[in-house]
């Protein structure tokens, strides 16, 4: 008699009945092991790879400038999607992936940063809507994540928790990576599944984030088979590449030397006819016009030029050196017994290149985003730093441009496919016989978890831990996997992010570009006030044929369906407020009240993200420790909040107490002790007064030692946004350093820390002031997600 298939309907499976026999005593009776979860016999491992702001005419798979090598072998013997689509944004494109749902109805219609109390909304995503590494986790499947995490909330990402976000609480067994829209590649902020760690090397030493998560996940995927080699896997790796920081090692950044100034109309020019000569897009296919936001190359100074073109080299540098260890990693499961029962999936990007650099780039992308613009002359004084760990580089919008060639517009502008379109590559030995095809059917992030599942033979849950869930918005495309000829599986789709929306059905495309990428506050007007445009682009690839005058009926019909899906995957309301939304109160971290005034850490805290640390700005404070000194050497950081681009740093050096404030690495000032510390229990006080009168003025620093003054300065600029992407700690400066003066982490030694005390002034700002932080928060999470 056969076994009974399993139902997999309800994770996690159902405990299985003990089938042996119990007596009274061992002698009559028969002992039985559970049987543990396991798949569907066959079912395949799993490496699901996912990069950062890529556009869709960078990597050479698809006609790019940039060699992508890793991806052409792969694409060389699986499969191109030539019409594959994201959202257009970091967060919702990356919940979209994981959880098979578009993105507003599991949760994440923008970013966390811009988080509201409306469910779709709010960033946290739902139990109803539970992930791949879930599922599969429940089917018997071992499950991990490298890499970029941008899907746990804000306000959750701290000691504090709730973990139930985190990728440990999704159901991923183990996580490595940093959790924000991005990080420092040589000083990351990491996590190894919910506890901080830190690199084990130092950028001198060669450290860098990408061959680190490579690195692990090349261990992680080969013990796991060494330990249950019948048990397949899945890895989503999600590298940081080639989000910025654009951090390229020195060897990789001047391989591309001289290589793009011929300037981004001409490169755009160039990866056009690769894309025709090669088939990525069809032979009628029309090159979309340049934009008047976009320079001319020719009418830039020799300075821009040379400084430019400096910023896409380490751009390509990094990019080619981020798939050249994705590269490394899919060596190491092909020398696995199953690679030949192996999915890959290669999606180049979760949204099309990045304008965040703005009109001329940046080596400090913080200072910029702190509204404290960097000038041509400031970068190119950094010239040869580009891509180091001296610097925070991102390129200017003009690359951006070029990057998604055909197409018109970048990331964040999901009504184009120049937001929306990326690039896909899918291999499976076992299953895809038709090496180096094209797949042109029109295909969504929501599809990749039903085609993972289809292929493990695993069906959808209907419920998870008792929730019910919602069903899958995405489809399979495994019936593309054998022939090019297949038929569409997605006849439909809505695309929506921060008002710039479109439909798209059966062919035809209608879309409203609402507000710009690089300034996120202006909206060109009220929603009804959009112009609508309509593209058919079976007939049009790139969408530069606007047949909206032409087709008034269909542009109409069309405008119908976006509301009958916008009210179906709860897209409403819409909501283009920039500064607004982002200054909306967040839940704050563990529950705390969001207005308190005084903190106490003890050694120990650290990696604590910035938006759950005191926020000493634009205000007057303080700063206490009390140390223990027993032998008269302590040394090393009593407290540090940010890093190399911005922040404040209290420690000990040469037995001197130092506080010292990095201004964008524009200004540094110091207030160093005469003396030596005395022996025993020392008290430590950094007191600011600020001068207020608006945001970033200055004020007045003193030092005190056990109650006694012994320093003082004037601090001309404080930061008035945020110190950057690294954080908070007690006992050492983890990350980027603050201070020029020590090596990082610098941990206190020689002596202990008893606490540190920081309190606050009540921070009285008029409603001008307010409405200007908030602008200043929001050009700095603009560009992080």
């Amino acid at each position: 008699m056969s076994e009974a298939p399993t139902d997999r309907s309800r994770l996690p499976l159902p405990e299985p009945a003990f089938t042996g026999k119990i007596g009274k005593t061992y002698k009559e009776s028969e002992g039985a092991w559970p049987e543990l979860p396991s798949p569907p016999k066959g079912a395949p491992n799993v490496l699901l790879i996912l990069l950062d702001d890529v556009g869709f005419g960078q990597a050479s798979t698809f006609g790019g400038p940039v060699p992508t090598q890793a991806l052409d072998k792969l694409a060389a013997e699986g499969l191109r999607y030539t019409r594959f689509h994201t959202t257009a944004i970091c967060g919702p494109s990356r919940a979209a992936l994981i959880t098979g749902r578009n993105h507003h109805n599991c949760g994440t219609g923008f970013l966390s940063e811009w988080a509201t109390g409306f469910p779709s909304y709010n960033n946290m995503i739902p139990q109803s809507t539970a992930t791949i590494g879930r599922i599969l986790k429940e089917n018997g499947y071992a499950t991990s994540w490298f890499g970029k995490n941008h899907n746990t909330p804000d306000w959750e990402s701290s000691v504090a928790g709730p973990f139930d976000r985190w990728p440990t609480g999704m159901g991923f067994d183990y996580f490595y990576g940093f959790i924000s829209g991005e990080t420092h590649q040589y000083y990351p902020v990491l996590f190894e599944n919910t506890v901080a760690v830190e690199p084990d090397r130092s950028p001198e030493e060669g450290y860098h984030f990408m061959e680190d998560m490579t690195d692990r996940a090349i261990n992680w995927i080969r013990y796991s088979k060494a330990v249950a080699p019948q048990k397949p896997f899945l890895c989503y790796f999600a590298p940081g590449a080639a989000h910025a920081p654009h951090h390229a090692p020195a060897e990789w950044r001047d391989k591309f030397k001289g290589q793009f100034d011929a300037g981004w109309e001409k490169i755009r020019e160039e990866t056009y006819k690769r894309q025709l000569e090669d088939g990525i897009i069809p032979a009628d296919t029309a090159l979309t016009e340049k934009p008047e936001w976009v320079q001319d190359w020719d009418g830039l100074s020799d300075n821009e030029k040379k400084l430019f073109s400096r910023f896409m080299e380490n751009f390509a540098g990094y990019l080619s050196y981020a798939d050249a260890e994705c590269g490394r990693l899919i060596e190491a499961v092909k020398e696995l017994p199953d690679a030949d029962n192996t999915i890959i999936i290669y999606i180049v990007g979760d949204n099309g290149a990045s304008s965040e650099g703005g009109f001329t780039g940046t080596v400090n992308e913080v200072m910029n985003l702190n509204g404290v613009a960097s000038t041509i002359e400031d970068n190119l004084a950094a010239y040869d730093l580009i891509g180091g760990p001296e610097t925070e580089p991102h390129y200017p919008l003009g690359w951006a441009w070029a990057g998604n060639a055909p197409f018109q517009w970048v990331k964040q502008v999901a009504s184009h496919f120049g937001g929306s379109r990326n690039p896909m590559v899918v291999s499976w030995p076992d299953k895809i016989k038709d090496k180096g095809g094209i797949r042109p059917q029109f295909t969504h992030l929501i599809d990749i978890v039903p085609t993972i599942l289809d292929a493990a033979g695993i069906p959808a849950p209907s419920h998870v831990n008792g929730v019910e869930q919602k069903p899958m918005d995405g489809v399979t495309i495994a019936s593309t996997f054998a022939s090019a000829d297949a038929h569409a599986v997605r006849d439909r789709q809505y695309f929506e992010v921060f008002s710039n929306r479109a439909i798209y059905d059966k062919g035809w495309i209608a879309c409203a570009q609402h507000t710009f990428p690089w300034r996120q506050d202006f909206a060109p007007g009220n929603w009804d006030k959009d112009e609508w445009e309509l593209y058919n682009i079976d007939q049009d690839f790139s969408e530069a044929n606007n047949l909206a005058a032409a087709h008034p009926e269909k542009l109409a019909e069309m405008k119908a369906i976006f509301d009958e899906e916008a009210e179906k995957y709860h897209v409403y309301p819409l909501d283009d407020r920039g500064a607004g939304r982002l200054a909306e109160p967040k839940p704050s971290p563990g529950g705390s009240d969001p207005n308190r005034t005084e903190f106490t850490y003890y050694p120990g805290a650290f990696r604590l993200p910035e938006t759950a640390s005191p926020n000493t700005k634009n205000r007057s404070h303080s700063v206490i420790a009390e140390i223990d000194n027993p032998d008269g050497k302590a040394q090393g950081v009593i407290v540090a909040s940010g890093g190399s681009s911005a922040g404040f740093a209290l420690y000990v050096k040469d037995g001197k107490a130092v506080y010292h404030y990095n201004w964008f690495e524009r200004e540094r000032t110091s207030l160093v002790a005469p003396d030596i510390l005395p022996k025993g229990k020392v008290k430590i006080e950094v007191a600011f007064s600020y001068d207020g009168g608006g945001l970033g003025k200055g004020g007045e620093a003193i030092l005190l030692v056990n109650d006694v003054e012994v320093a003082k300065k004037r601090i001309e600029n404080t930061v008035a946004g945020r110190f950057g992407i690294d954080t908070f700690g007690v006992g050492l400066d983890s990350g980027s350093p603050v201070s020029d003066e020590y090596k990082p982490p610098f941990a206190f030694t020689g002596g202990k820390i008893g606490r540190v005390d920081i309190k606050l002034a009540p921070r009285n700002l008029s409603e001008a002031e307010e409405d200007e932080l908030r602008e200043r928060y929001l050009a700095f999470a603009q560009h992080i997600e």
